[in-house]
């Protein structure tokens, strides 16, 4: 039978318990993962939807987890519409030609569904693979923070070449965005059409932002995608980091559910954004990290936060760190479950 814990609460419907998963449940904390990465690159595992499939399914087998989220990575979509996309183990993502100008934006190529194909047989294995057990998760990342990815080549901390193209063409800016906006859609929709039961929008790096700025150059493009993600009739899941004080915006993009970074409280923040819209989120995950008391406190406070209210799923401000203790993430679960019961 379904557990649809995870889905009610999406949709602001009462639960028995309050639902809990993790962003990078499946990762490099988990045993099982590290010997599947010992023989693959991260894209090879992401591209093979065996691999992918297989991967997703590692943290549901060990923990009583309340969703899974398909093993990927925000940036796959840039690789068909021309970007050359590495990893380093030490810097992690880079772009090999990033977008710089008029000319870098003209030659991204617009993408349909066909493009991602890999990612929806991931998807089709996993959800047969969970058979039920819990809801299946699809994601992607945000306009924003896939521009940001394309402009810089790579992580950045001030973002300046990425504000450069904003605030000298925003024409052009424009125009990149709406690009962007076409290949989200695009690799959303077809992992929904492929059984993904609910989405989450991934905008990391938007916090680098000024709320006018937001309100200017990223909150139509995430509206419209959100819009067009609507009819598919699953919850969208909308998150960023450092977001504190653009979390009144991001509400008005229209997603289903709003993620809350560690930064905020998790009860104001939800006053601020309206009780009417569910919230996940948000304990920070270096908490995972501190000793069983600490954690459980950490855990029993922000589920005293949320008032015993329809609409609040249970999650880290952001994802699982690497060298987090694989008992702690148990734990955190068990006291998530236990201290959530209606």
């Amino acid at each position: 039978m379904t557990s649809d814990r995870f889905l009610k609460a999406c949709r602001r419907e009462p639960v028995d318990r309050t639902p809990v998963w993790f962003m990078r449940q499946a990762g490099r904390y988990m045993k099982e993962y590290q010997q599947v990465r010992a023989k693959h690159s991260i894209l090879d595992v992401c591209k093979t939807p065996e691999l992918a499939a297989e991967v997703t399914l590692q943290p549901v087998e060990r923990f009583a987890l309340d969703a899974a989220i398909i093993f990927a990575d925000i940036l796959l979509v840039l690789e068909p519409m021309g970007l050359e996309l590495t990893f380093h183990e030490q810097k992690g993502p880079v772009i090999l030609n990033p977008v710089r100008n008029q000319d870098d934006i003209g030659r991204l190529r617009r993408v349909d569904g066909e493009a991602f194909r890999f990612s929806a047989e991931a998807v089709g294995m996993a959800k047969t693979m969970l058979g039920g057990r819990v809801p299946l998760i699809g994601f992607a990342g945000a306009p924003f923070t896939l521009a940001s990815y394309a402009i810089e080549g790579g992580s950045s901390r001030n973002h300046v070449t990425t504000k450069q193209l904003m605030f000298r063409r925003p024409d052009q800016w424009h125009v990149l965005l709406e690009k962007l906006s076409d290949g989200i859609a695009a690799y959303l929709q077809n992992q929904i059409q492929a059984g993904a039961q609910a989405v989450q929008i991934f905008d990391s790096w938007v916090g680098c932002l000024s709320p006018g700025d937001y309100k200017k150059y990223v909150l139509p493009s995430i509206t419209s995608l959100i819009g067009r993600l609507k009819p598919a009739g699953v919850p969208i899941i909308y998150f960023g980091t450092g977001t504190s004080t653009l979390l009144p915006l991001m509400r008005s993009a229209g997603s289903d559910v709003l993620g809350l970074d560690w930064h905020v409280e998790l009860d104001e923040a939800w006053a601020r954004v309206g009780f009417d819209i569910a919230v996940q989120g948000n304990l920070d995950p270096v908490a995972l990290f501190a000793p069983l008391p600490e954690l459980k406190c950490r855990v029993h406070d922000i589920l005293q936060r949320s008032g015993n209210r329809v609409g609040h799923i249970f999650n880290l401000g952001h994802g699982i760190l690497p060298q987090t203790p694989v008992e702690h993430v148990e734990a955190a679960i068990e006291y998530v479950h236990a201290y959530g019961t209606r």
